[in-house]
């Protein structure tokens, strides 16, 4: 059994016992798109999507240049204009659904639509579907207005904006796995188009491994603190599953997986290749699935038993959430654009795609992963056998004691099994597949075998 440590320099990896991470070497590929990512072009789309008046979920969506039928149209059009250069790879379509009043948010039945690109994987056999999110419709302070204007800028026209740039540069390259650019409608009456989506993918099977949904991730300061800082970014993820909790509880307690849900796992990814390509951002992980009794569109999918997790700027200003445009004493209020930090949003939207791209580069994970338990032993016997899908070069050993938030070692072998003098006592184990190119997927916890 040949084993290489992380400072093998033909592999892509990272060692650190503290929370960042450091890079060791980028797919020339991710890099170069990564780059492709422009500030001016979110500005532009942000720029198009204030100007639809109002993308109020109650809105009309008759009319043809106000409302957010009108804003669903326009990124649809968007979609198929970057289809034609993605060699038919990338179709799009408006999906829609009547969603009945309910008496809470709803008023009388609307027409309910999510606008959603997919990028169709190369790999025939890969099955897997990788899900970037951002809602599409605004508010105003009384939820139920969708008539007055409600720009929604940054809540959530970056989230918006950042699956439309993704969609428009990651069209132009192929990869294995399937990646589906989507912004739903609903949110604020209630995460609607969301649970429309993650129910669909649900009754249909659907293989989703990742989704990031990006809601509010565009400004740079908050209000009361006065904070300015464009180099943090929080990612939320849910700690004990939702799905299947009865099912899973007694397993999670007997092994100490409370932090090492798929969720989380998730979370920890988002962090380190993040950090990877994108410079002078901090992705700060947050053990919480949303925000203080708060919720966002990944919730409808960590319900559904999809890993899911949400992005959002680090320091929220509520002057310019929510809020009708006014003027108080000197403060103005309202999700308008001259609040926004596009630079920021850029380099937040960078590492979603960074993000994206390594996944659906990646081989599959790595099947049946065990932790030999026969007997009692300091060290720690790890095997596994070859994901269903993919090209593999090898898989990473990923290390960390129980404290710690991140992964701590990479160790690489081109094996299915290792032995490790690291107690499984002390410390926690993943295994991850690793593409030729060095692009990793997304970690697996090992069971108990024999």
């Amino acid at each position: 059994m040949k084993i290489l440590t992380v400072f093998t320099l033909t592999i892509v990896c990272c060692i650190q016992f503290c929370a960042a991470q450091t890079t060791i070497i980028r797919d020339p590929e991710i890099e170069s798109m990564v780059k492709e990512v422009n500030a001016d072009s979110l500005r532009s789309y942000i720029h198009t999507l204030v100007a639809f008046g109002t993308r109020s979920t109650v809105s009309s969506v008759t009319d043809k240049k106000r409302g957010i039928g009108a804003a669903r149209n326009w990124v649809l059009s968007k979609f198929d204009q970057w289809a034609v250069g993605s060699g038919g790879r990338l179709t799009a379509f408006v999906d829609t659904t009547t969603y009945a009043a309910d008496g809470k948010r709803v008023k009388s039945d609307i027409n309910l639509g999510n606008t959603v690109a997919t990028l169709k994987g190369t790999d025939p056999n890969d099955n897997r579907i990788f899900i970037i999110s951002g809602h599409l419709d605004s508010r105003r302070t009384d939820v139920m207005d969708g008539t007055n204007d409600a720009p929604g800028a940054n809540d959530d026209g970056s989230g918006s904006a950042a699956v439309m740039e993704c969609a428009r540069v990651m069209s132009r390259h192929s990869f294995p796995a399937t990646i589906i650019f989507v912004t739903v409608s609903g949110e604020e009456q209630g995460l609607l188009g969301s649970t429309y989506m993650a129910k669909k993918a649900r009754a249909a099977n659907w293989n989703i491994e990742a989704v990031l949904n990006n809601d509010i991730m565009g400004s740079n300061n908050s209000n009361e603190t006065n904070i300015i800082d464009n180099t943090r970014v929080r990612v939320f993820s849910e700690g004990l599953p939702l799905y299947d909790l009865d099912k899973e509880a007694k397993r999670i307690r007997a092994l100490g997986l409370e932090n090492d849900g798929k969720a989380r796992q998730l979370a920890r990814y988002v962090k380190e290749v993040g950090e990877r390509y994108v410079d002078n951002l901090q992705v700060v992980m947050i053990y919480r699935n949303d925000r203080f009794l708060r919720g966002g569109d990944h919730l409808p999918y960590v319900e559904n038993g999809y890993p899911a997790v949400r992005i959002t700027e680090m320091n929220e200003n509520f002057n310019h959430q929510h809020q009708d445009v006014r003027t108080e004493k000197g403060v103005v209020y309202g999700d308008l654009e001259e609040f926004m930090d596009f630079e920021y949003l850029r380099k937040n939207t960078a590492m979603n795609l960074a993000n994206l791209a390594n996944l659906a580069k990646s081989p599959g994970m790595p099947q049946e992963v065990k932790v030999e338990v026969r007997n009692l032993t300091n060290g720690t016997q790890l095997s596994w056998k070859a994901p269903a899908y993919g090209q593999v070069k090898g898989y990473f050993i990923l290390i960390r004691e129980t404290t710690s938030a991140v992964w701590q070692k990479k160790i690489f072998t081109a094996d299915t099994a290792v032995n490790l003098p690291y107690s499984k006592d002390n410390y926690f184990f993943a295994v991850q597949s690793v593409s030729p190119e060095g692009n990793e997927g997304l970690p697996v916890v090992p069971a108990p075998g024999r």
